[in-house]
């Protein structure tokens, strides 16, 4: 996790050789996995118990061995119990290489209870 705040949600990772597929690229599923996992931040960063009601994503350009991938996920919308977040990947270039939306739905609960109101509205 390299940044976090209400509704926002950076992660990054570095591709090993035991990530790559057949074709010596990232294989999908790594990436798939760093964009969700942003997603999940992000959207349970309201501290209110959130998970994927759906998600997809397009894969725009190939992830190789060492490079850092990022994504940053950024709330689109939320109301009642339903959210919307986009997830960009890029290569430490800035290439995008995927683009993800998960769609989220609030579950019963708090993510942690000894939040504070303060500490709910600034994400510290």
């Amino acid at each position: 996790v390299v940044k976090m705040m209400p509704g926002y949600a950076q992660l990054a990772m570095q591709v090993r050789p035991d990530m790559l597929n057949g074709h010596q690229i990232c294989h999908g599923g790594f990436i798939f996995a760093l964009a969700d996992s942003a997603f999940a931040y992000s959207c349970n960063s309201h501290n209110r118990n959130t998970v994927a009601s759906g998600c997809t994503i397009d894969y725009l350009a190939p992830g190789r061995a060492g490079d850092l991938l990022t994504a940053e996920a950024i709330e689109q919308s939320r109301a009642g119990r339903t959210g919307v977040y986009d997830v960009t990947v890029t290569n430490q270039d800035g290439t995008r290489i995927a683009l993800f939306r998960g769609k989220s739905y609030q579950v019963r609960g708090a993510v942690l209870d000894d939040f504070t109101p303060e500490q709910r509205q600034t994400g510290t």
